[in-house]
């Protein structure tokens, strides 16, 4: 997986062995709570 950084408001996120494929674009705050609750362990 690859994040790309400087894009006001979103996320790019893609496929890190397919580069040219497509990014998946995810609002800055979702992003945040994502890696937020993978670093605290999250469960549903």
């Amino acid at each position: 997986m690859e994040v790309a950084n400087g894009i006001s408001g979103v996320v790019p996120v893609r496929d890190s062995k397919n580069p040219q494929g497509p990014a998946l674009l995810f609002p800055t705050t979702s992003w945040a709570v994502f890696i937020t609750r993978l670093k605290t362990g999250y469960r549903l």
